[in-house]
């Protein structure tokens, strides 16, 4: 047998004197020694044949008045200590009170009330059994019928402060303990449910209850732990820090898993779907489809300068030659305004591989988040790869503006899609006849073609009755539509595009969605009563694919800043009939050649960086990553493991043996202890009673006296998971004898309508002030 103090690591003490001793000591060095408290706890561990495996926190009892060095607070202080270990749902409270004191008065049961009101946790111990007056007893307490806990009284007897002193031994107190509950008149018949023996059999038992009601949740708790933890651990399982080929296995590892991550980023996957955000491959389809398409169909849309800088070709072609209605219109001026647009388009196009270069250096980063745990692998792939994509980006960049320059050099006129010169001119004159309130009803089939379908919200308040309210759009050539829903069978409104451009509003401060708005650029009111048509939607980008759709449709964003010409020559330029048709035949021939080399392009642009940037670093990954690698720097710094891996890496290995563990001894308890049931609840309303009201004092008129003197209130002591109890020095007078039981109640004349009392007993002087 030995034992251990926390603060005196590594020190056994085999004699128990010697505990007594550090005890006092390290209490003094801590507290003072002038009755101060303190809330750090002492910790003993005792190894022993002889014990149960059982924690007992021994706690203070309530006191009421400071003394010493005690602060003003102490019961304050000592309370809020107390209800730290005994609010917890996994302690058992032995609720400790001395039997020479009122029952009703417990400090230690009124505690335990509160965190256990149902008494499924507290054990009653009554101490001080033998310093009871002469002729009294607590039969009916420790029968559990005076004042009743569920799980009943037990009564002890503890050494005497004078068999301390003396160095009573513990075996012949408990010799002591038997001896007098067996010769005790009052307690004899119950003398086997007595005593500190049957105690630590009854504490056994219900830790073993306890155990067994708490083990589904434990277990429910501890599973859920290890499978947080089972996919990370699966990692490191495998780690064998004595291997001298571990190293290069895991630089081969990493590197593989690397490129098996980067492709599946950029061609999709089904075993690891990001459900929160675009990945790689998707963002690239994104800029592709959507972005690119609108950065070319954006170049379009200011009408008036193109048709400024066409009139200002055909006359400078003329020079000083008067331009007659004879002459034809001349090609020179088409092939300088296409020239000028084509060249126009190198801009989104370098935008675009700018886009997707991004893109894959951030793809980049999020593959090297798994090499973290060797941070200079890491570091050197990111490096490696991220210049090899640049790298590329120049190339590529050269490639797109090869393709712009060779559309450049030759404009093919005879092109199968290209509508030439007399088509333009028939056109034109076409569209000066029935320009005119066309609604969408006798459209040519192309004006017919749906560009876009879509849910979005009318944000503009009190254009329905309920406010904002979303309808399901359709969106057009010539018109836009809404309806109920999207089967399209009601239709709410039908909207021209004539004179329609698109502003962006600023979000307000409660709403969530990015709006955008329609308005009539003549001043008119575009839907009843309303200068604008605000919609809302969920995202920037979905407003940004709108507006690119808008445009396609020819409904182009509002850049009425922009329409003011230096020295303000547009405001006052005009021209001539013939000049007109000209410029309109060119117009014709300039936006059906540059739909010929958009529809290149756009076909051409997204080959081109598939197949210089995405597929060539897809390459360069598999086939020359490593190979740079292992020429950068030397494989052993290379593979050096950070110092906060290594030690999460040790901490979730033991986390996971402990938790392994953990579940195999709780499926041994399970199955090999054996539990007893609760016992009933009982009627334990003078608890709640005794907090209510101070009780009377025991009245005399209860019960026949013999000549007994008048008694007085009783004191009383503080709760504590095994409180021990004072010694004989603090004792309050003893709890007399009663002939016959009592009612369990007071009746109803009594003052106060107080608790159950404790009948009176005569008082003898106590043998010291406590």
């Amino acid at each position: 047998e030995y034992a251990e103090f926390l603060h005196c690591k590594g020190r056994k003490f085999t004699d128990f004197d010697e505990v007594r001793q550090e005890i006092e000591v390290e209490t003094d060095r801590i507290t003072g020694v002038n009755k101060g408290i303190s809330s750090i706890p002492i910790n003993l561990r005792i190894y022993s044949p002889h014990v149960l495996s059982l924690t007992l926190i021994d706690l203070p009892g309530i006191t009421k008045v400071p003394v010493g060095d005690q602060p003003p607070d102490i019961e304050v202080q000592i309370r809020d200590m107390i209800m730290q270990f005994i609010a917890r749902e996994n302690c058992l409270i032995l609720a400790v009170t001395p039997a020479n004191t009122d029952l009703a008065n417990s400090d230690a049961l009124k505690l335990a009330k509160e965190v256990d009101p149902q008494g499924l946790r507290t054990i009653g111990v009554i101490t001080k059994l033998d310093l009871m007056d002469e002729g009294t007893d607590a039969r009916e307490i420790l029968e559990n019928k005076l004042l009743p806990l569920r799980r009943g009284y037990i009564g002890v007897v503890n050494r005497s402060q004078k068999d301390i002193d003396g160095k009573k031994d513990i075996k012949a107190a408990l010799l002591a303990e038997r001896k007098f509950f067996l010769s005790h008149p009052a307690y004899r018949h119950m003398a086997d449910r007595m005593g500190t023996p049957y105690l630590q059999k009854v504490l056994n038992q219900q830790l073993t209850n306890h155990i067994r009601d708490t083990l589904p949740a434990f277990r429910s708790k501890l599973q859920s732990q290890l499978l947080s933890i089972e996919h990370e651990v699966e990692v490191y399982k495998n780690f064998r820090p004595e291997d001298p080929t571990r190293k290069t296995k895991a630089l081969l590892q990493m590197v593989q898993q690397f490129s098996v991550d980067f492709e599946k980023r950029i061609e999709g996957s089904g075993d690891q779907v990001d459900t929160l955000e675009l990945s790689g491959g998707a963002k690239i389809n994104r800029i592709f489809h959507e972005r690119f398409p609108f950065e070319l169909v954006k170049m379009e849309f200011n009408e008036k300068e193109l048709r400024r800088e066409i009139s200002y070709a055909i006359k400078n072609i003329h020079g000083i030659r008067q331009v007659l209605p004879c002459l034809f219109t001349p090609d020179m001026a088409f092939e300088a305004i296409v020239k000028k647009q084509i060249v126009k388009l190198k801009g989104p196009c370098l935008k675009s591989v700018d886009l997707v270069m991004q893109e894959l250096i951030n793809t980049v980063k999020k593959c090297t988040k798994k090499l973290a745990t060797y941070p200079r692998l890491c570091e050197e792939t990111e490096r490696i790869v991220a210049g090899y994509i640049r790298e590329r980006e120049e190339k590529t960049k050269d490639q797109v503006l090869l393709l712009i320059d060779i559309q450049v050099s030759y404009i093919n006129t005879n092109h199968e899609d290209f509508i030439g010169f007399a088509n333009a001119q028939q056109r034109s004159s076409q569209v000066n006849k029935s320009a005119v309130g066309n609604q969408g009803t006798n459209l040519p089939p192309s004006r017919q073609i749906v560009i876009r379908k879509g849910w979005l919200t009318i944000n503009n308040i009190g254009i329905m009755k309920g406010g904002s309210k979303e309808y399901w759009f359709v969106l057009t050539a010539e018109s836009l539509s809404w309806y109920k829903d999207d089967e399209e069978k009601e239709k709410k409104y039908m909207l021209p595009l004539d004179n329609l451009k698109v502003r962006d509003v600023e979000k307000s401060f409660m709403s969530s969605k990015h709006i955008f708005a329609l308005f009539n650029t003549e001043q008119r009111n575009v839907y009843k009563d309303y200068r604008f048509l605000e919609l809302a939607c969920d995202s920037q980008e979905e407003v940004d694919s709108w507006k690119a759709s808008l445009l396609r449709a020819g409904v182009y964003p509002d850049k009425s800043s922009t329409e003011n010409d230096e020295n303000g020559q547009a405001d006052n330029f005009s021209m001539d009939p013939q000049l007109e048709r000209q410029v309109e035949t060119i117009r014709n021939l300039v936006d059906s050649y540059m739909s010929i080399i958009n529809k290149c392009i756009r076909d051409l642009i997204p080959k081109t960086i598939m197949h210089l940037m995405i597929n060539n670093v897809k390459e360069f990954i598999n086939a020359e990553l490593l190979a740079h690698l292992y020429s950068s720097e030397d494989q052993n710094t290379l593979m050096e493991e950070s110092a906060e891996q290594a030690q999460r890496r040790d901490e979730m290995l033991r986390m996971y043996q402990a938790l392994k563990e953990a579940l195999a001894i709780i499926g041994d308890i399970s199955t090999s202890t054996v539990s007893t049931p609760a016992p009933p609840p009982v009627d334990d309303s003078w608890l709640q009673q005794a907090r209510r009201s101070p009780p009377p004092s025991p009245s005399t008129q209860r019960r026949p006296t013999l000549n007994n003197p008048p008694t007085r209130p009783l004191s009383g002591r503080g709760p504590a998971p095994a409180i021990p109890s004072p010694g004989p020095q603090s004792g309050a007078p003893p709890v007399p004898f009663r002939p016959g039981p009592l009612p369990p109640f007071p009746s109803g004349g009594e003052a106060h309508g107080g608790p159950p009392q404790v009948p009176s007993r005569p008082t003898r002087a106590p043998p010291s002030v406590p």
